[in-house]
């Protein structure tokens, strides 16, 4: 086990599991957090609830610095991007796994680090943070068995993702960089932008209009071909239909509280790659819209 500490930052739903999980495993895991955060998980450390993998209390330390030279895991929501960004460039990290929804992250990232390895994987599975800012513990609450990380092939001897196979997590390789990465949007984009929409869970969002939902399914496939990650509508539709009918996303929780939360990084990154490769768009455009639509003017 490597003596090198791991720094995750963004202890929120995911980056608190991840990090509870490593230090389980028996790593020496930091969290980087804001001002408040910190002081938070420093003072209480997190509460972790799942169905699959138990319950238990990580006392984690929490700092608003990446110590230098650590083995980093970002994850923040695209909104703190760039603010991780400038943390990582002052703390010359050994390496950099991050672990975002979207594609225009990882450009940040590398611009900040010049010569530093930083690689894009993807995590999937539910979780929900609460308790922010209370006198307590914050709750960590993963439902389900699904908990699964995938990264580029060349990524796998990191001392991070190492680290990452200790814990009950499934680690997986999935080719280069962007085919990771477009194997999760192909079809997170679809369900973010569906349950956003219609305001209602997966299922129920799949059956609101029909025609609607072929036509983003055919785009989103598009552009996933072009990027070089073949995809059909029909096997989206087939994915989408797999999951639990109830399932919600993030995106339709941040919209709920009238947040523009990752609209931008899922819904735009899918149509900038359209426009570059002369795709259309109208179904994506549509429902895109009718997000804008749910959220307040000044949003």
């Amino acid at each position: 086990m490597s003596d090198t500490p791991i720094a995750v930052v963004g202890p929120g739903a995911i980056g608190g599991l991840v990090a509870a999980m490593l230090q389980q495993a028996g790593h020496d895991v930091t969290v980087i957090a804001r001002e408040r955060t910190a002081a938070q998980i420093t003072d209480h450390g997190l509460d972790i609830e799942t169905d699959e993998y138990g319950t238990w209390h990580a006392p984690l330390p929490a700092t608003t610095t990446v110590p230098p030279g650590a083995r980093v895991i970002v994850a923040v929501k695209a909104e703190g991007v760039s603010a991780a960004a400038e943390l990582l460039a002052d703390a010359r990290p050994v390496e950099v796994l991050s672990l975002l929804n979207g594609l225009d992250h990882l450009d940040v990232l590398r611009t900040a680090l010049p010569g530093a390895r930083v690689v894009g994987g993807t995590i999937a599975g539910e979780a929900l943070r609460t308790g922010a800012g209370e006198p307590r513990a914050p709750r960590v609450r993963h439902r389900g068995a699904l908990l699964r990380v995938v990264v580029p092939d060349d990524a796998w001897g990191l001392g991070v993702v190492t680290a990452l196979r200790d814990t009950p997590i499934d680690v997986l390789t999935g080719g280069t960089d962007g085919e990771v990465l477009w194997k999760k949007l192909r079809f997170l984009a679809p369900l973010a932008l569906l349950t956003s929409a219609w305001g209602t869970s997966i299922g129920e969002a799949l059956a609101s209009d029909p025609g609607l939902t072929a036509g983003l399914l055919g785009e989103v496939a598009a552009v996933a071909t072009a990027e070089g990650v073949p995809t059909t509508g029909e096997q989206l539709r087939e994915v989408l239909a797999g999951f639990p009918a109830t399932m919600r996303s993030s995106l339709q929780a941040d919209i709920e509280t009238g947040r523009p939360g990752e609209l931008d990084a899922i819904g735009g990154a899918v149509r900038r790659r359209a426009v570059f490769h002369g795709i259309g768009t109208p179904a994506l455009d549509d429902l895109v819209a009718r997000i804008g639509a749910r959220l307040p003017a000044t949003a």
